[in-house]
């Protein structure tokens, strides 16, 4: 299953290294930082990095996500500063990575670097029903570990 979804190059570095699946079954498409210089992200800092692009999903049944790239947070400890960032299908700006540096050393963000991946999700819209009282169930209003552990 595929849906279209337009986009805009809006800055011209990033023409040549457009986001695109590694492989068939690729789940994510990487996005690059669109910078001109090395950015160094200190320990404990978060950075704002622009990838040149800017999308438009259109069907409100499809959602875009920011995910972190695996081995940037492992081994490097880069990951997203809001943890996931959502792209609702309406949105038409810039895609913004904020990037979290959650290790004890410096690093290096180069020009062009592959530093987040975007996964388009399909999205159900709820409608809310008002309710006095719900029906009763075995876990009712347990939270968290109510369940066990194994």
């Amino acid at each position: 299953m595929s849906i279209i979804v337009d986009y805009k190059i809006l800055n011209p570095i990033i023409k040549e290294h457009l986001p695109k699946y590694a492989s068939e079954g690729s789940a994510g498409l990487d996005l690059r930082a669109c910078i001109e210089h090395v950015q160094t992200l200190n320990p404990s800092e978060t950075f704002l990095i622009p990838t040149g692009i800017s999308i438009f999903i259109k069907d409100p049944s499809y959602a875009g996500l920011i995910l972190p790239r695996s081995g940037l947070g492992h081994k490097h400890g880069i990951v997203l500063g809001n943890l996931v960032g959502l792209i609702d299908s309406d949105y038409q700006g810039e895609l913004l990575i904020s990037c979290w540096n959650r290790s004890n050393k410096a690093f290096l963000i180069n020009p062009l670097e592959r530093i987040a991946q975007l996964v388009l999700v399909p999205i159900m819209q709820a409608k809310f029903n008002l309710v006095d009282d719900y029906d009763a169930t075995n876990r009712g209003s347990g939270g968290f570990g109510s369940t066990g552990k194994t």
